[in-house]
């Protein structure tokens, strides 16, 4: 797909060229995660200067929000004190930043807490350590290798990154879409292209609800997303808790859709670009389907609730009663900006990512709605939901 293949690219294409086409879930895995060619290992994707701009680099007021509602969900829970505060996928640690400044306000939160971040980087550990001076604070490579204990946890942009596997609905049966070396290039290219391998068999509940939809339809699955849903709903149902995603995506089956489609997508440079264009070069991610991670969670003990859009929960949790508070001491110019960051989070628009960005919540089974969502959005399991 380059007229340069990258380092990459190369790889790949001799492991394709010796073992045979990869699945879509590892080429993302290769992409995002190879220790010396790979996009998270080698660049910083963060930010203006990077490949794409997350919600706490928009506004502090992302961050101070989600703190307070972590601060409310431990009142909710009595206070625990010890209890582990915990952050998926922290990226530069901005958000975890701003949450911890603005839960200062609420008694006992700050001591109680311990500060534990999910991060395999090491070059992304060492940004977080930085960012976060002055707090005492523990990685874990896994959700699994949290600490025990009651539990508030946060993941913003984490599982859009978890890669997928892709199925499509053929007309005598399903095929798993694969990526291997382009047969219309010359041999020795490194041009790498989209294929499928038929007779592909899938959970029995999955292959149900695809062999069920039309010929051409495209089914996703991220089974790590689900096991970390799944890990989290035990977890909180035995510990205590709550946990809060927020993230691209839909809402699986209880979308008009149906929850199929393909939403495979690479961004480099702030510019949509093919996925098998640029290895390790761009991001990879694909829509979350968070009718699935609730499920999943429901299954394993914890009550779910949402998902709800991005907007609403910010402007439940006091988004615009915030950004008036940091506009009385902000000049003319200074107010335009937090005017147009509120609108960025919390708005509709074509830019805005209030509707595209979705939030789920995750408490223990004694637990009612946390803040920001309201009672009648518990995520309750249609007939025939079934998760892959």
């Amino acid at each position: 797909m380059s007229e340069a293949p990258t380092p990459l690219a190369h790889e790949l294409a001799a492991r394709i060229a010796g073992d045979g086409p990869l699945t879509v879930a590892d080429y993302m895995a290769e992409c995002l995660l190879h220790p010396r060619h790979g996009y998270y290992s080698t660049r910083e994707p963060f930010g203006q200067g990077g490949d794409f701009v997350t919600a706490p680099e928009i506004s502090q007021m992302f961050g101070e929000l989600v703190g307070l509602w972590a601060a409310d969900s431990w009142i909710r829970l009595g206070s625990p004190a010890p209890f582990i505060l915990a952050e998926l996928g922290p990226g530069r640690g901005t958000l975890m930043a701003d949450a911890l400044r603005a839960v200062r306000i609420v008694p006992g939160f700050l001591d109680a807490a311990r500060l534990v971040l999910v991060e395999a980087s090491p070059r992304l550990r060492a940004v977080q350590k930085r960012a976060l001076a002055g707090h005492a604070v523990e990685w874990a490579d896994r959700v699994e290798d949290l600490p025990a204990g009651p539990l508030i946890l946060i993941a913003n942009e984490f599982v859009d990154a978890l890669p997928i596997r892709q199925f499509l609905r053929m007309p005598e049966g399903i095929a798993e879409r694969m990526v291997g070396l382009d047969g219309a290039c010359p041999p020795g290219s490194d041009a790498l292209a989209f294929g499928l391998r038929p007779g592909a068999r899938l959970d029995a509940a999955a292959e149900r609800r695809l062999l069920a939809a039309p010929a051409g339809a495209l089914l996703e699955i991220c089974p790590l997303g689900q096991s970390v849903a799944a890990h989290v709903g035990a977890r909180l149902a035995r510990d205590g808790g709550a946990a809060l995603f927020i993230d691209y995506g839909h809402k699986g089956e209880h979308e008009p859709s149906g929850g199929f489609g393909d939403t495979l997508q690479a961004l480099r440079a702030h510019v949509y670009d093919h996925p098998l264009a640029h290895p390790g070069e761009a991001d990879l991610t694909a829509h979350v389907d968070f009718a699935a991670l609730a499920i999943a969670a429901r299954r394993n003990g914890a009550r779910a609730f949402g998902p709800i859009c991005q907007g609403d929960l910010l402007e439940r949790l006091g988004l615009h009663a915030r950004a008036e508070r940091l506009k009385r001491n902000a000049g003319p110019e200074a107010a335009a900006a937090i005017d147009a960051a509120a609108l960025r989070l919390a708005g509709t628009h074509q830019q805005g990512m209030g509707a595209l960005f979705k939030a789920l919540a995750l408490v223990h089974p004694s637990l009612g709605a946390p803040a920001g969502f309201a009672a009648g959005e518990e995520f309750v399991e249609n007939i025939g939901d079934e998760t892959a």
